[in-house]
């Protein structure tokens, strides 16, 4: 309803919204039909509408009445719009709307079994049931159906009699064939630039620090400055696109707002503002559904904990985007994009309530044609599959990358590279070559990364006899066999990466399950041993919350002494050496509220180059438009 706070009568269309109240539910009253109509008019207004009222129970003045409120309601719109067209936009209008009221099962049977039926809440079930006993209702039935009166409807072969026929609209006015219900149609590619020249200059692995989102935001700005003659292109999110470090966007755009402004607002109403921001994943979810649908693109940013508000209508989605694969005239539309940041790992001021990684969990269950999941580990690596997901068809693409300063690990090249294949071995940050590694560190998710990074660090400090191979992933597709995902790795290949007997320690980004649960059916499966979130949180430092759920670099060393023989001498000591360095850590938050210098600053401190040829940083790149795909992301 508070949509037509965010309709520009002068660029924008229109809808016209009808209330149908027809007194119940399955077995209840609606509370709107229950309510005096002075008191639900009041509502309508106060939501900012001017509302047209229709009701009654005979069908026939019920269709002249319907079809007169209509036309006065349309006319109204056009009027509205027109008005904004040539003279400019002004006030918000009152737009139109209609309250129809019927009864609840209209034109079914008044009574069964001598109970009312039409005007009831039982016209909700299946009002006549047990047909083979009961030969009564079987009457009642053809009774309800030759009230429709057929005979006049069709003629004698059955066929739809022409002066009817008639009526139907022709060619795209049919509903199924207007191109707006069929967006694909009227679908255009996004202009888009070179993705490469917003990258951040990595000379050396896991030294410089960038924030991911606020470089991401730089090339989303881009995106929108690029499409904006063809006004294809929004963002929308509840409230976040600044916080979430996106607010590069607003050198180019504003957010679109057509209620009250003070002079201390920022960045509300322009003619052209493309940002919609209400505090409402709910409507977020369904401007952004209804604008991909009708043939454009779209971008949503929100905070992970808070993604979950729309789960229901996530799942509606997914389901429409399977079926209509199935449908040969349906044209695929651009795929639904969620950027999810304010992640779990860095609530450190918002805590438990902001703490909650399980969208992923929730994304997997739906068929693989249609989800993907990207964790990108740094902003090189976020350009890279940002781009490629705003160029892609029939997904719904979940990116989860923080927006807080973090190391950065790879150049643009190696980010292409490793986003392309999805999983991958870090060899800069491996000592394996040539041979079998005692253990992998598999990390996914940027704080996950950090923190495996920092555990192999000690690792090869402490042991340098110790092989240890290091695997990110990038996409979490790739742990699911191909015959499960069209991302998935082959045995082969998993076997190769993971190996079939060694240990792996997989520190991830969200519950710990659904690693075990993707590659339950791998070779080496009773290896693999999962550190992610555990419902542990509150408002505390960042590498306290890491502590609170055991994924801290100490523990994921601990875990390498409790499953590699060859450490078995040294893991006494290594151990107590492990729990001395977390009780430092809780002394040191208790005393200082903040973490100790040697987590704060921590930096990859073994080199190790990771390309060379990365572009340096360019916070304003010229653009010109597409340069060419360069997606590191798998289809």
């Amino acid at each position: 309803w508070h949509s037509n706070k965010f309709l520009n009568p002068v660029r924008d269309g229109a809808v016209l919204p009808i209330l149908h109240l027809n007194g119940y539910k399955i077995a209840n009253p609606t509370v709107l039909a229950r309510i005096p109509q002075e008191e639900l008019e009041s509502l309508m207004v106060g939501y900012g509408y001017k509302p047209y009222w229709v009701e009654g129970s005979d069908p026939e003045t019920m269709h002249q009445l319907m079809a007169a409120t209509m036309d006065a309601a349309i006319g109204e719109i056009k009027a509205i719009q027109e008005k904004a067209r040539t003279e400019g936009y002004t006030d918000r209008p009152q737009w139109p709307m209609i309250v129809m009221k019927t009864p609840k099962g209209w034109t079914g049977p008044k009574e069964v079994d001598g109970k009312k039926t039409e005007g009831s809440w039982r016209s909700h079930q299946v009002p006549l049931a047990q047909m083979a006993s009961k030969p009564g209702h079987v009457q009642l039935l053809e009774d309800w159906m030759k009230s429709y009166k057929p005979e006049e409807l069709f003629d004698d072969k059955g066929k739809l009699i022409p002066e009817l026929a008639e009526l139907a609209p022709k060619g795209d006015r049919r509903m199924g064939a207007n191109p707006h219900a069929n967006g694909g149609l009227l679908l255009r590619d996004l202009k888009m630039p070179e993705f490469a020249d917003y990258a951040v200059d990595v000379q050396k692995p896991g030294t410089e620090m960038a924030e991911a989102t606020r470089v991401c935001g730089r090339f989303l700005r881009d995106v929108m400055k690029l499409n904006q003659e063809n006004a294809n292109f929004r963002v929308v999110g509840p409230d976040e696109t600044a916080s979430n470090r996106l607010d590069a966007l607003f050198e180019v755009t504003s957010r679109e707002w057509m209620a009250q402004t003070l002079p201390e607002d920022d960045h509300l109403f322009t003619p052209d503002g493309r940002v919609m921001e209400v505090l409402s994943e709910h409507l977020c979810q369904g401007w952004l559904e209804g604008y991909l649908l009708t043939g454009r693109h779209g971008f949503f940013s929100c905070y992970e904990a808070f993604i979950h508000i729309i789960d229901s209508m996530f799942n509606q989605h997914a389901k429409w985007l399977k079926t209509t694969r199935e449908i040969p005239w349906r044209r695929p539309i651009a795929s639904l994009n969620y950027l999810l940041t304010s992640h779990v790992w860095r609530q450190d001021h918002n805590g438990f309530s902001h703490q909650d990684p399980g969208f992923i969990d929730h994304v997997m269950n739906k068929k693989a044609e249609v989800v993907r999941i990207y964790l990108p580990p740094d902003a090189n690596t976020l350009l890279s599959v940002t781009d490629h997901c705003l160029r892609s068809r029939n997904y719904v693409n979940v990116i989860i990358a923080g927006k807080q300063p973090a190391l950065q690990y790879l150049d643009m090249d190696a980010a292409i590279k490793h986003c392309t294949t999805g999983v991958g071995i870090w060899e800069w940050a491996s000592n394996d070559k040539g041979g079998e590694p005692d253990v992998v560190m598999a990390c996914a998710g940027d704080v996950p990364t950090l923190e495996t990074l920092a555990a192999v660090d000690i690792l090869r400090r402490d042991y340098p006899e110790l092989k240890v191979r290091v695997v990110n992933v990038v996409d979490l597709m790739t742990l699911q066999p191909t015959s499960e995902h069209p991302h998935g790795l082959s045995d082969r290949d998993f076997d190769a990466l993971f190996t079939k007997d060694k240990p792996v320690i997989f520190a991830f980004h969200g519950y710990p399950w659904l690693i075990h649960r993707l590659t339950y059916r791998r070779t080496n499966h009773s290896n693999i041993h999962v550190r992610g979130y555990k419902e542990e949180g509150t408002t505390t430092t960042p590498f306290d919350m890491v502590v609170m759920n055991d994924l801290d670099r100490f523990h994921l060393v601990g875990d390498v002494f409790d499953r590699v023989p060859k450490l078995s001498s040294a893991a006494a000591y290594g151990k107590q050496a492990m729990r001395d360095k977390l009780i430092e850590h809780r002394q040191y938050i208790t005393k200082h509220g903040d973490d100790m210098p040697e987590i704060r600053n921590w930096k990859w401190p073994h080199g190790g180059a990771v390309a060379s040829d990365a572009p340096k940083e360019t916070k304003d790149p010229e653009v010109t438009g597409d340069q060419g795909v360069r997606s590191g992301a798998p289809g």
